[in-house]
């Protein structure tokens, strides 16, 4: 659908907001992005949330102004979208759109809710040669939604750290749209499996366009176990690659030091070096967050046992249903009541905490 080589004139938009102004502030992102050249209105266009736990915790899913930011633009701008979140093996997205509070603001515009969960799926040969789905993790075949294909996609990430991929943005957030729940099994192979999947959606959409939530961020043991941190930014772009790569700067990371960025910009398929990206707005050039990944018990017993000879038989028998409890206890049970809970009260002091009260 797109052409394959998009390195040339990436521009990414950065804005400072706040509780106050962010509503209109998200409006004035996306316009100074030129979303609408990048999401052509003659096609259906899908909202892809971002849900990395059922729970609600600070810069872990779609924030509900996010949401509500990108909702209220496009509705007045005459586009009509549908809202999508996938399951995983420890999410339910029922769940998840009302613990954070995505359900009335979708009620509101009047844009349905559609899980993937009750989406018919279908098998998808690339075009372009994969480096590992179709090989090494899904050589069955490869399945997506098929209301994927011929649609233009709207990313809802936030800024955060994560422990498989040091941090997540635009390109990670396709790895919950394009993947069933058995996803898990990419972990082994994450960096290169999230460059395959930019490669798909550039042969499925008509369009492709980010906006990421940097209001509250999350550093530490991402996705869900982090600090919150207060950033006050929003960014946009219709290159994955590019916004991927400014959030990570903003970070404090070297984007051309992490394998998913460096591997998509080499292939031509979006900008992964800052000093060809063309940043609009603010001036981030002495802006480092200090961010430091870590991995949470879960995802360092999971990459451990995934390169290890037990890996067929912990992640591929029913041994696995141990995995989803104990992760399950860990995070809902263990973790959040004992730390995240402190984390969230804290937040609710905050005047971005204020603001999500009134949601």
């Amino acid at each position: 659908m797109k052409d394959m080589v998009e390195i040339m004139n990436s521009k990414v938009v950065v804005m400072k907001t706040s509780p106050r102004s962010v509503l209109e502030d998200i409006g004035r992102l996306m316009r100074e992005a030129d979303y609408e050249k990048a999401l052509p209105k003659s096609a259906r266009t899908i909202l892809k949330l971002n849900l990395s736990w059922s729970l609600f915790f600070p810069a872990c899913s779609t924030s509900p102004w996010q949401l509500e930011g990108v909702a209220k633009t496009m509705r007045e701008d005459g586009y009509a979208p549908i809202a999508m979140e996938n399951k995983t093996v420890v999410t339910d997205p029922w769940k998840g759109a009302k613990n954070n509070k995505w359900l009335p603001i979708l009620d509101k515009y009047g844009i349905p809710f559609k899980p993937l969960t009750d989406v018919e799926w279908v098998e998808y040969k690339p075009k372009r040669e994969l480096l590992v789905l179709d090989k090494k993790v899904f050589p069955e075949g490869v399945k997506i939604p098929k209301d994927f294909i011929g649609s233009n996609v709207l990313h809802l990430p936030t800024m955060k750290t994560h422990g498989h991929t040091q941090m997540t943005g635009s390109m990670k957030n396709a790895f919950g749209g394009l993947l069933k729940e058995a996803r898990h099994h990419c972990h082994r192979y994450i960096h290169d499996v999230l460059v395959d999947l930019l490669t798909i959606q550039k042969e499925i959409h008509r369009g492709i366009f980010t906006v990421m939530d940097g209001t509250v961020c999350g550093n530490g043991a991402g996705p869900r176990t982090m600090i919150p941190v207060i950033g006050n930014y929003l960014l946009a772009s219709e290159d994955s690659v590019a916004i991927d790569a400014i959030a990570a700067k903003m970070m404090g990371f070297d984007p051309m030091q992490i394998k998913f960025i460096k591997t998509a910009h080499d292939m031509g398929l979006g900008c992964g070096d800052v000093a060809q990206i063309d940043v609009v707005g603010e001036n981030i050039s002495n802006v480092n967050f200090h961010f430091t990944t870590k991995k949470s018990p879960v995802i360092f017993f999971d990459q451990l046992f995934r390169h290890s000879f037990v890996e067929p038989l912990l992640f591929k028998t029913w041994f696995f249903n141990f995995c989803i409890l104990g992760s399950a206890l860990y995070h809902d049970n263990l973790w959040y009541p004992i730390k995240g809970r402190k984390f969230v009260n804290d937040f609710k002091k905050t005047e971005w905490g204020k603001l999500w009260e009134k949601y």
